[in-house]
């Protein structure tokens, strides 16, 4: 048995993909969801081998719940996203398929699904999820699991972030958050106008800096808004002159 978890706010398209199965008794649904926050608990709790997974819903979109499973399963995408940005991901997912898709369509995703589990190959969601960074829609705020719950932090509410072996620590007025991510991810995805890689181990809202200071040979300091002094390397104190025209 293939346990399977539909991830779609639309309770007609989630219909659809129930009956498009019927002939594949291999692949039994386990549960339907409605949003991301429902798909996290979800495959946590089901561990599934497949899930068929839209982008845009309510909340957080499809690409935001993926980054917070660790033990991703196979992706077939569900969804009417622009068909041209879906493309940038035929390399990372099962497949992905445009509503509204027929049956025939449907059976080519499964068939193409059955192929990589006979493999024991799953698509390479860590590239998917770099690819997906690059879209608007994803560089507006960050999504964490904190205790157990999700949190949603607008990106203009971060003062910096720090790199933590494996993970990038988010500082905002609320508290530290950990994101399992990289220092590199995040040059990508944020505005250089707004967020400045000043250390190897340090980015910075540029909004947040009151004023700079010179510190040991080459280095400045950063004072932020919040009291905390961030070091700022020789290439990153380049950096801030051109963003803030000094």
């Amino acid at each position: 048995m293939i346990k399977a978890i539909i991830i779609d706010d639309e309770p007609l398209a989630r219909t659809l993909v129930k009956e498009y199965l019927i002939p594949h008794t291999e692949i039994i649904v386990v549960q339907e969801c409605n949003d991301g926050f429902e798909g996290v608990k979800a495959i946590m709790q089901e561990q599934p081998q497949l899930i068929f997974l839209d982008i845009q819903m309510p909340k957080i979109n499809g690409f935001e719940m993926l980054e917070l499973i660790e033990n991703r399963p196979h992706v077939i995408f569900t969804t009417a996203f622009d068909e041209h940005a879906i493309r940038a991901f035929d390399n990372h997912a099962v497949d992905y398929l445009l509503k509204p898709f027929s049956k025939d369509r449907f059976d080519k995703a499964i068939h193409q699904f059955k192929v990589l589990n006979l493999q024991s190959k799953v698509g390479s969601t860590k590239e998917l999820l770099d690819t997906a960074s690059s879209l608007p829609q994803q560089n507006s705020r960050v999504v964490v699991k904190t205790g157990g719950k999700i949190k949603i932090i607008p990106t203009t509410a971060i003062h910096y972030l720090e790199a933590a072996d494996d993970y990038v620590k988010i500082i905002t007025s609320e508290g530290s958050f950990l994101k399992n991510n990289t220092m590199a991810h995040f040059e990508k995805v944020f505005s250089e106008n707004e967020f400045v890689r000043v250390h190897r181990s340090y980015f910075v809202a540029v909004e947040q800096i009151t004023r700079l200071e010179p510190y040991e040979k080459e280095g400045y300091l950063a004072f932020l808004r919040s009291g905390a002094k961030i070091p700022v390397s020789k290439a990153g104190y380049v950096k801030l002159k051109k963003v803030l025209a000094l």
